[in-house]
This record gives structure tokens, sequence and C-alpha cells, in this order.
């Protein structure tokens, strides 16, 4: 299992239950890399993608404390244990996607962190990521050149935990 996500230089996530950055390249990337797999979500962030539906071509499970909340397309559950029964951990076509709640609780459970480093600071941030390099479990196993898109710098960083 593993976790896909962007985050500014202050590792920064969110604001407002909305992503910080809309980057084509990294959106096209993502889907690339989890389209056949499986996604594992919270509710609010299926209700930040297209029309809040499901991520075509991929198993959608969302995660929700709602015991009422359906949507067409999704597996619902309501708690990480639930969504974890669901899949083969090991396998590396399940992807977590967020938000802040579910990578905290999920995160020590990811072989790797596919991440897109963005170098910029948005004001106003209110959720964050874990910093990995202040985490001895996390070791950068690769990286690539700057990428620049809409007046942004970025690059692809990945991660690997060293506990699994």
């Amino acid at each position: 299992m593993n976790a896909i996500l962007s985050v500014a230089q202050d590792w920064g996530i969110g604001k407002d239950n909305q992503l910080l950055f809309y980057l084509k390249k990294d959106m096209k990337r993502f889907r690339t890399l989890t389209s056949g797999g499986t996604v594992i979500m919270g509710r609010r962030t299926l209700e930040t993608l297209p029309g809040g539906n499901p991520l075509p071509n991929r198993r959608n499970i969302v995660i929700t404390h709602d015991k009422e909340f359906t949507r067409e397309g999704a597996e619902i559950v309501h708690s990480v244990e639930a969504a974890l029964s669901l899949v083969d951990v090991s396998s590396d076509d399940v992807w977590v996607m967020g938000g802040g709640s579910i990578y905290a609780a999920m995160l020590s459970r990811c072989k790797m962190v596919y991440l897109t480093r963005v170098e910029a600071v948005i004001p106003g941030t209110d959720t964050f990521f874990p910093n990995l390099d202040k985490l001895a479990a996390w070791k950068v196993v690769s990286q690539s050149e700057l990428i620049e898109e809409d007046g942004l710098a970025y690059r692809y960083v990945e991660y690997l935990n060293l506990n699994l």
C-alpha cells in the first residue's frame, strides 16, 4: 500500500477542504499510477473530486463516520480498520489519497509515499502532512528533476518506509 499526494514547502496539503495545487502533469501522473488499482479516501476527499463522484477505472473505498452516507461506485466503510480489511496492504496497487486524517491513520502502514513537492507556501493552509524528512522511518529513494508548470516549480519525490 502506498500514499500519494502533493505538498507545499511547509508540508501543507489542504485549505478549506480543497487541494492546494492543481497541476496538469501531476494529475496525469496520479491517473497513471492509480488507474486499475484501489484508492482509499475520506468522504470529504471524495466530495472534492469532479461531481463528488468516485474515480473511474479504480476501486474506490471511502471512509466516513456518517452511517447514512452512500455513493454509487464506491465501497463505504466506517473505519480505517474496515478499509484495510478490504485490501491486500502488501499490494503496490492500493493507494491512500487523503485527506489529512486518513493519511495520519494509515501512513505507518504505507510502504511508499509518492510525493509531489511544490516549491511554494500557501497562506491559510489548514491541513498538513508529516515532514518525512524529519522521520527516521522514511528515506528518499527517488527524486525527479525540477518541473515548472503554471508558474510553480515542483519535483516528484518517492519515500520508502524503512519499517516495512
